[in-house]
């Protein structure tokens, strides 16, 4: 997000409304509350709040000292809310100002903070009301997993059941809810309304009979393929029950044939698996939540030696698309996503994927990839193959205590700048934090700003020669840009500003230091002094009728 001169102009001359909020905080501002305002504006349809100038017309620019590192305040709004919320640092006529720029939330969704659904009311917060929220869930359409189902309570199963218990009383910390009767479990989850079983509680706790009576497509095909070639698979399976009768054997069908990725450490061999348990896990909650059940077909998990897919009934949810999934959430079964949260299983919306692309990340492996997804199916590759077991040494000599505090963009930024990928604009916002912890260095300045992995890291893998050498490449890259602009202009010579204008990424002094590493090396001189000093190549200046 950039905000030229002119946009932010027609931004103060705007009137505070819906789109856009205006906060002086001249002396901060509280984190908590521009949480709360990021929600309340996205339910609204999404804009912009702008700290650092007045809410009085006309504007008056005072500037902010609030949130000196805009990067660390983006990925503590990505923290708490789950969405990303880009944070502009720009200064107007020497005053600092900062615009939070919030998207609007996708159709049939609400974001919310600690339970609360907020909405703008004059100069205060409020609550969305219960006729709001239902208006809000009504746009796509009802939820499947909330509408009641024919089936009746003693078609669940009670050791599904218990296990959903047990998971739920670690995760509130209570371990009375484990005395729970099965009727109190439902009702107390949302999934037993009226005396009515929704068709939610079928999908997690049905038996095999219950699910081939009432909706047969609830069901998951595991295959494993030992080679590319078309035909029958070597294994097939089919589950058809309760999420919480199967989750754990179908895993178990994958990793029994989940091979081990050693590598060497000094003296020491480490293994990393194929299929790690948390991102396959996290991708089989993903299918089983929020596939279209609906639709009659099957969720098929297919498993290669290196690679495993998994395919789900119905394209992404409105709104979703692959450029997005990481910042926005928009669960097509929504009591379905809430029972999973009530238990741990999915601890926040939109959880599932960022864990997928830290995990591939850190394991160097390839970023989880939705090619081949369409209107009528969601196709997710998983390739189990380490491409860089030293950059996986790297990040655990990081430490496993900082390591926690990267963002998912983060580690998606590291990546790109390890295998000389280009940085999106949500990769660069991170570069000042890794900067700061020593993973990342910067030549240059300015939007030509080119970044390496650090001095350090190199070391750490072995490849200090690697470093010094895509260090004096571009040393030397600069000096031969220079070197041919003298040699066009030789006639009238260069001055200092032009040849700045060749390097706009380096400071005037790194220019002069280049210069003067060319003049000692025989390839450029300077003649003149201050403004009408220029630069002419140094066979020139020895014998100027030889060119």
């Amino acid at each position: 997000m950039t905000t030229t001169p002119e946009q932010l102009t027609e931004l103060l001359a705007a009137p505070e409304g819906t789109r856009i909020e205006f906060k002086s905080a001249t002396g901060g501002y509280h984190f908590d509350k521009l949480v709360e305002y990021c929600v309340a504006i996205a339910n609204e349809g999404g804009g912009k709040i702008i700290l650092g100038v007045s809410d009085e017309r006309p504007r008056t620019v005072l500037g902010t000292s609030a949130f000196a590192e805009p990067g660390r305040t983006e990925s503590g709004l990505h923290e708490r809310l789950s969405h990303r919320v880009p944070v502009e640092e720009l200064h107007h006529r020497g005053k600092r100002i900062l615009i939070v720029h919030v998207p609007g939330r996708l159709p049939g969704t609400a974001w919310s903070i600690d339970g609360k659904f907020l909405k703008r009311a004059g100069d205060e917060l409020t609550g969305m009301s219960d006729t709001e929220l239902r208006s809000i869930f009504a746009e796509t359409g009802p939820d499947f997993s909330a509408e009641p189902s024919p089936a009746s309570p003693a078609e669940l199963s009670p050791e599904a059941l218990a296990e959903f218990r047990r998971h739920w009383a670690r995760k509130a910390g209570n371990p009375r809810i484990e005395s729970w009767t099965d009727e109190e479990t439902l009702v107390n989850a949302e999934l037993l309304q009226d005396g009515r079983l929704l068709y939610g509680a079928l999908i997690l706790f049905g038996t095999r009979a219950a699910l081939g009576r009432h909706l047969a497509q609830a069901e998951v095909v595991f295959e494993y393929r030992s080679s590319e070639a078309s035909g029958p698979a070597a294994e097939r399976a089919d589950f058809r029950e309760g999420f919480f009768l199967f989750h754990d054997a179908l895993w178990r069908k994958i990793n029994l044939r989940n091979d081990r990725q050693s590598y060497q450490d000094g003296l020491f061999r480490f293994e990393i698996p194929t299929f790690d348990e948390t991102a396959v896990r996290e991708a089989l909650l993903n299918a089983v939540a929020h596939r279209d059940y609906r639709l009659g077909g099957s969720v098929f998990v297919r498993q290669f030696a290196r690679r495993l897919e998994i395919v789900s009934p119905g394209g992404f949810p409105p709104g979703i698309t692959v450029e997005n999934i990481l910042d926005q959430q928009n669960p097509r079964n929504r009591r379905l996503a809430e029972a999973l949260a009530r238990c741990g299983l999915i601890e926040r919306s939109g959880q599932g994927l960022n864990l997928m692309v830290e995990t591939a990340i850190r394991q160097s492996k390839p970023l989880p990839d939705y090619t081949g997804s369409a209107a009528h199916e969601v196709r997710l590759k998983l390739d189990g193959t380490v491409k860089d077991p030293a950059f996986v040494r790297f990040l655990e000599r990081v430490g496993e205590e900082r390591l926690r505090g990267f963002s998912t963009y983060d580690f998606l930024a590291l990546d790109a700048i390890a295998r000389e990928r280009p940085l999106t604009e949500a990769m660069r916002t991170r570069l000042p934090g890794l900067i700061e912890t020593g993973v990342v260095e910067s030549q240059g300045r300015g939007r030509g700003t080119r970044y390496h992995l650090s001095r350090g890291l190199h070391a750490a893998l072995g490849r200090k020669g690697a470093y010094t050498r895509k260090r004096g490449l571009d040393h030397e890259t600069n000096k031969a840009l220079l070197e041919k602009h003298i040699r066009d202009h030789a006639q009238e010579g260069a001055p200092l500003a032009d040849l700045c204008q060749v390097l706009p990424a380096l400071s005037r002094r790194s220019v002069q230091r280049l210069l003067a590493e060319m003049r000692t090396e025989g390839r450029a001189n300077l003649a003149g002094q201050r403004k009408a000093a220029r630069w002419y190549p140094e066979l020139m200046r020895q014998n100027p009728d030889h060119l």
